[in-house]
């Protein structure tokens, strides 16, 4: 009867054939780096990478370990060579508004070129503007004015003077201006002469003098015009020299420049806040003494940053577009910043202070960002959806500061980026469903699987891998059996034997340890057995914890049984994740049922130990005992259940079906065979569902027989679906080949009952009663008995 259950052995493991592979060793192969088994992820990727549209960026998901990041980078790079270099971009002056630095962009690699030039004029501009002003030519021009405006000057006074000697006067021009002064004697009175005079004299005088002055009006006047003439004429000459100074350092960059229109209307205004501040070029040993000891720095310098050329966005090396990964995406990090020096207690900036973020060095190109990174920082990732939205690239401090007394508003530069945003499943649709914005601005997913199929191309695209890491990292070749091993590693993995894992970097783990254990061996191959040691190696470094649990079980201060029979009680087989390592721990479920009307008591739930989805196990079971043995009574009947020594909480529906077998065997007073572990999740019609983990399950539970003894009848009940998740150990596998273990498969209850009691389970009959002397008629015998037991208290 229980031989149809049996699996057979060679459905316990898909195994390689290492024939598939074409060669000897991976020394043999031609290898590339391409990614494997997400062509899905990879079509979304490529067709956002593809879309100029707005709003098409990209959310790539899935779990770390299947290349989404480094995958995501090198198509991004793919995509990168084929675009255009893009330009640069520099800061400079406003001349008209100096707090709004303006923004220049240059062809790639002419940015530094432009800096270089223009500093270069102005260091030139500074040292012959002196000489200019102090030259040959230009101090006879000045004197030649200076003589003329003189002679001038001299003669319209000579006429005032006649005309003031009518009042006994005298002009006389000094460094305060044009002085009248009385005579004596037809000479100019002086000081102490002035000094002797009476207060009435004096007043005769003053009002002579005031007199005077109103009608010589006219001839100040004209000795006024002649001297703003003369110093109109000499800054003429000067403006002339400062002008043709300028234009000589100046105009070349202009005719080089002539194309861009920043640079044209920056150099222009440049040239006239030379000509206007040409003071600022000369050398001043008057300056302020003050100044130069509270003031840091030197004035005439930090005059002159008003020339320089700040470099923001330079491509002089970049070929194609960029592609950069930020790894760090805090606002300024992102966006840039404004720094400021402080100087006595005020801080100061100007447009040399201004300094890229990573979304400017991307700007043309790609960026990738962490989805849990740049979600930790909101102002951060508010920012980037404002700047996706508005296409522009603004630098502004968004933490203000005490000291800060003056600010910048540079001007934004264009934004034209791929954003790749890199993250899990879980974020994409939180993000999706709350944020409104990130659905208009993310609109390709990417999405990377866990798993792939096994078939040919993939198992050899994963021999390519294999033979990839080893010319890359310089790792001893790997045989070809060696590479079967690796594809068996890869379905255990995926949980699945006609699946193979895309989680490499487990992968990566193992073929890494297994070149290590070649190495020291001296082997020039690294071999199948490497491949198993490297396995077994590992497991050994993180299953302390299982074989202190195979310790306890084994002295018996954990009670699971292995032999003989028993009412109500059941090996139940969950799998404990320890991150690098998982195996599968046997649980003792035991099971009373007696007469009331509570139902099915879960003693884990009235602790508060029991999870949702447990509970939710619970309540079906109560289902199913009601549609298959009270359709003609009231289930009147309570049971209780609990997972013995268990101190944890208890979650999962995968022992719905072991706990419904311990209820079962309770009721009909049945016993269970204790050497049969079962694992299944079960649904209100009594089918088996598949559940995961089975692999661990079945080894975990094989442990405990062989610690114990194998005494024969030894196994393991799972649902038949999960046959297709075996890709068990050698050791099983040879255990089940010799009849030692014994592993079945099953769709239903009543087939799980028969393989656990050796009893049939029975078919109803036409009456609606089951056969005599079956599982289901001492069930449904039992609570009859508990129907009837109800309507006696009840009468």
């Amino acid at each position: 009867m229980l031989k149809k259950y049996k699996v057979p052995v060679e459905k316990l493991r898909n195994q390689c054939d290492p024939n598939i592979f074409p060669h000897e060793t991976t020394e043999d192969w031609i290898v590339d780096r391409e990614l494997i088994g997400q062509d899905r992820a990879m079509e979304a990727l490529k067709y956002g990478l593809s879309m100029k549209r707005k709003g098409y960026n990209i959310y790539v998901s899935g779990f770390i370990g299947t290349g989404r990041n480094s995958y995501s980078y090198l198509v991004a790079e793919e995509f990168a060579k084929k675009k255009p270099t893009p330009c640069d971009w520099c800061y400079v002056y406003n001349f008209k508004k100096p707090n709004c630095p303006k923004a220049i962009n240059l062809s790639s690699g002419k940015g530094i070129g432009f800096k270089q030039e223009v500093e270069s004029a102005i260091k030139n501009i500074e040292t012959e503007i002196p000489r200019a002003l102090s030259s040959k030519d230009y101090e006879d021009s000045k004197n030649a004015i200076f003589n003329e405006n003189k002679k001038v000057a001299e003669s319209i006074l000579m006429e005032l003077n006649n005309f003031a000697k009518e009042y006994s006067f005298v002009f006389k021009q000094t460094d305060r201006g044009i002085l009248s002064i009385p005579l004596i004697d037809n000479r100019p009175m002086t000081d102490e002469e002035l000094e002797k005079l009476s207060d009435d004299e004096m007043d005769r005088l003053g009002d002579i003098s005031i007199e005077l002055t109103q009608k010589s009006y006219d001839y100040i006047k004209r000795i006024k015009a002649v001297e703003t003439k003369l110093k109109n004429e000499i800054k003429r000459i000067k403006e002339e020299q400062i002008v043709l100074v300028a234009t000589t350092f100046i105009g070349p960059i202009q005719v080089k420049y002539r194309e861009n229109e920043g640079i044209t209307s920056f150099l222009l205004d440049m040239k006239e806040d030379i000509v206007k501040n040409y003071e600022m070029f000369l050398d001043n040993e008057e300056e302020n003494y003050v100044e130069k000891i509270f003031l840091q720095g030197n004035k005439k310098e930090d005059f002159l940053k008003r020339y320089s050329i700040n470099l923001f966005i330079d491509n002089s090396y970049t070929q194609g577009a960029p592609v950069i990964r930020e790894m760090n995406p805090n606002y300024y990090n992102l966006f840039g910043k404004i720094e400021y020096a402080n100087e006595m207690g005020v801080a100061k900036t100007d447009h040399t202070r201004i300094k890229p973020g990573s979304m400017h060095e991307a700007n043309g190109g790609y960026i990738l960002i962490q989805a849990k990174d740049i979600l930790q920082n909101r102002v951060s990732w508010e920012g980037l959806k404002r700047t996706i939205t508005t296409e522009e690239l603004k630098v502004e401090n968004v933490y203000s500061s005490n000291l800060t007394s003056e600010t910048l508003n540079p001007e934004p530069i264009p934004l034209d980026i791929k954003i790749i945003i890199i993250g899990d499943y879980i974020t994409y649709h939180i993000l999706y469903a709350y944020d409104e914005e990130f659905k208009k601005i993310f609109r390709i997913r990417a999405d990377f699987d866990t798993e792939m199929e096994r078939n040919k191309e993939n198992i050899l695209k994963i021999g390519s891998f294999v033979a990839y890491q080893c010319k890359e990292e310089n790792l001893l070749p790997f045989h070809k059996e060696a590479l079967g091993a690796i594809i068996d590693l890869s379905s255990r993995i995926a949980d699945e034997k006609n699946k193979l894992t895309a989680s490499f970097n487990e992968l990566v783990e193992i073929i890494y340890e297994a070149d290590g254990w070649a190495s020291s061996e001296g082997k020039k191959v690294v071999t199948k057995e490497d491949v198993e040691k490297a396995i077994l190696k590992k497991q050994y470094r993180n299953n302390s914890y299982e074989e202190k649990l195979l310790e306890l079980i084994n002295n018996e201060t954990i009670l699971i049984d292995t032999q003989g029979e028993k009412v109500g009680e059941i090996n139940g087989l969950s799998v404990i994740d320890l991150g690098q390592y998982s195996f599968g721990r046997p649980t003792k479920i035991t099971a009373n049922t007696y007469f009331g009307k509570d139902g099915i008591i879960n003693i884990e739930k009235e602790t508060e130990q029991s999870g949702n989805i447990h509970d939710k196990g619970v309540l079906i079971m109560s289902g199913y005992l009601g549609e298959k043995y009270a359709q003609n009574i009231q289930l009147s009947m309570t049971a209780s259940i609990t997972f013995e020594q268990s101190y944890d909480g208890i979650d999962g529906d995968s022992a719905s079906s072991t706990e419904l077998y311990a209820i079962l065997s309770s009721l009909g007073d049945i016993p269970v065979k204790q050497g049969i572990a079962v694992t299944g999740s079960v649904n209100q019609k009594g089918m088996i569902q598949p559940i995961g983990g089975v692999n661990e399950k079945i080894e975990g539970f094989y442990k405990i027989c062989k610690i114990k003894g194998f005494k024969g009848g030894e196994g393991v009940i799972i649902p038949s679906k999960n046959i297709e998740n075996l890709m068990l150990n050698a050791e099983v596998i040879m255990a089940v080949k010799d009849g030692m273990f014994t592993i079945y498969a099953i769709d239903t209850i009543d087939e799980g009952m028969e393989i656990l009691t050796g009893i049939k389970a029975g078919e109803l009959n036409e009456s609606g009663e089951y056969e005599e002397n079956t599982i289901n008629a001492y069930v449904q015998e039992k609570l009859i008995y508990y129907a009837m037991l109800d309507r006696e208290l009840e009468e």
